[in-house]
C-alpha cells in the first residue's frame, strides 16, 4: 500500500495538501522544514528537520515506510555558508552545483537524488484535482476587451520568459510588460507594478507554468492574499493556466474576487 510523504515548506499549500489527502482516506506523513513550515493543529503525523539534514529526512521515509513524496511550500533559500549539512547533504552538492541553478531545475536535481534511493515523486493533477480548475471562468466578472489584448502581450513575452528558470507571473498594463516575477514572488510584483502603472487599463496578472516546466514541482498557486493585492492595488483581474494553477481555498478566492469585481480566468 502507498504512503504519502509531503516535505514541507511555509505556507497554506502542504496543509491543504495533507488534509486533501487524508479526506481520500490516504496513509500520509508530514516533514516539516524547520523555520519554513509552521505546524497547525490539524496535521498528526509530523516530524520536524533542518533544512540541511537529508540524512534524517531519509531514515524518516524509511521508519515511516512512506514510498511516494510531494514537495509542497516556500522554502527560504539559504547560502552554502549559512547551511549545517550532514554527510547526505555533502554528498547532494558534491554531486551537483547548486548555486547557479533556479528553483525548477534545482528541484529536478533533488528529485533525481531522492529517485536513485527508489522514491517517487507524485502528481498533484492526479492525486488531487480539486485545488485546480479546468471551466474558462471562474468569477461573475469577465475579462475585458483590453484585458484580453494584454493577456495575447503577456503570452508573447512568455513563450520567452517561461523558457527560463526565473519566474511564472507578470503584470500587463496597455499592452506594456509593467514587471517579470523574479525571487520576490507574485505577492511583490503586484505591488511593484503599481507604481508603474499609468492612465489607461487597470492592468492584469498573467501566472503560468514555466516552459517545460517538471509539472511535479512548484506549479503556480494563488490564493484570497493574491486577490486582495490586486483589489488594494486596482487590477482588473488575473489569467492561470487551466489544470495547472493550484488555487488554495478555492471557495474562498471565488467568492472573495466576485465581491470585488475582479476576474479570473483559465486559458
Amino acid at each position: 500500500m502507498d504512503k504519502y510523504g509531503i516535505i514541507a515548506g511555509g505556507g497554506e499549500l502542504p496543509i491543504i495538501i495533507y488534509n486533501s489527502l487524508k479526506k481520500n482516506n490516504l496513509d500520509v506523513f508530514l516533514i516539516g522544514i524547520k523555520n519554513n513550515f509552521k505546524k497547525v493543529n490539524s496535521i498528526k503525523k509530523y516530524e520536524e528537520v533542518k533544512i540541511g539534514s537529508l540524512s534524517k529526512i531519509f531514515k524518516i521515509l524509511n521508519q515511516q515506510n512512506i514510498n511516494k513524496l510531494i514537495f509542497a511550500g516556500s522554502i527560504k533559500r539559504p547560502s552554502i555558508s549559512e547551511l549545517s549539512l550532514d554527510l547526505k547533504a555533502l554528498e547532494f552538492l558534491r554531486l551537483n552545483k547548486i548555486e547557479s541553478l533556479g528553483d525548477d531545475n534545482l528541484l529536478k536535481k533533488i528529485s533525481k537524488y531522492f529517485e536513485k534511493y527508489n522514491y517517487e515523486f507524485v502528481n498533484l493533477n492526479n492525486l488531487c484535482p480539486s485545488l485546480f480548475s479546468s471551466e474558462k471562468f471562474l468569477t461573475v466578472n469577465k475579462p475585458s476587451k483590453i484585458a484580453y489584448e494584454n493577456l495575447k502581450k503577456g503570452k508573447s513575452i512568455f513563450k520567452i520568459f517561461g523558457k527560463t528558470d526565473v519566474g511564472q507571473s507578470m503584470i500587463i498594463q496597455n499592452k506594456i510588460i509593467m514587471g517579470l516575477e523574479a525571487v520576490e514572488g507574485t505577492n511583490e510584483l503586484i505591488k511593484r507594478c503599481f507604481k508603474y502603472k499609468r492612465k489607461g487599463d487597470k492592468g492584469i496578472l498573467l501566472k503560468l507554468k514555466k516552459i517545460n516546466q517538471d509539472i511535479r514541482f512548484d506549479l503556480p498557486a494563488i490564493g484570497v492574499n493574491t486577490l486582495k493585492l490586486l483589489k488594494k492595488y486596482d487590477y482588473e483581474g488575473l489569467f492561470i493556466e487551466k489544470n495547472y494553477c493550484i488555487i488554495i481555498d478555492k471557495k474562498r478566492v471565488i467568492e472573495y474576487a466576485n465581491n470585488n469585481k475582479i476576474f479570473i480566468s483559465n486559458i
